[in-house]
């Protein structure tokens, strides 16, 4: 049987409305591409320490971000340098003298290990970031960067937690 115009055409019609709507993608590109830049420039600007859970860092109001350094976390109980307990601290503070063995043999392994220093880095030794409890005794802190300086580490930095101006200043 034949078809008139007018079936055909509305047979047309139910058949584009059978269809689903289509999705515009080009607004959707727009906004992911600014989504992309947006967190690319501004996922450079901090610097996240991985912390323990055992060292409460002192405060700071300083702009000024640390460079990406080997890390020497002191809390309660251990001295780690990279991830690794080399001492214990009550070892350390009953211990006579401002040497760290132990630190020592880890810091020059690491320089071992680490490219060779260019005669201005010679001058002003290898970056150390030094991360301490608030609460370590400054015994053991002179006896750390004491033992850094020792073993080429002499570019020394102490890593704080980044607290406001008001509260640094009532302190």
């Amino acid at each position: 049987m034949k078809q008139s115009l007018r079936a055909k055409r509305m047979a047309a019609h139910h058949k584009r409305q059978k269809q689903g709507s289509k999705l515009n993608l080009v607004s959707l590109m727009d906004i992911f591409t600014i989504l992309v830049f947006f967190l690319l420039v501004n996922s450079s600007d901090v610097e996240v320490l991985q912390t323990d859970k055992s060292i409460v860092l002192p405060t700071s109001s300083s702009e000024q971000m640390p460079d990406t350094t080997l890390v020497v976390r002191i809390n309660a109980n251990d001295l780690i340098v990279g991830g690794r307990a080399v001492a214990r601290v009550d070892e350390v503070i009953a211990a006579k003298g401002n040497d760290i063995e132990a630190l020592a043999l880890e810091l020059k392994y690491l320089s071992a290990k680490a490219r060779p220093l260019t005669p201005e880095e010679q001058v002003k030794g290898r970056a150390v970031t030094i991360m301490g409890d608030k609460a370590i005794p400054y015994t053991l802190l002179k006896k750390v960067m004491a033992t850094c300086a020792q073993n080429e580490y002499r570019n020394i930095s102490l890593a704080v937690s980044k607290g406001d101006e008001k509260a640094a200043s009532e302190t």
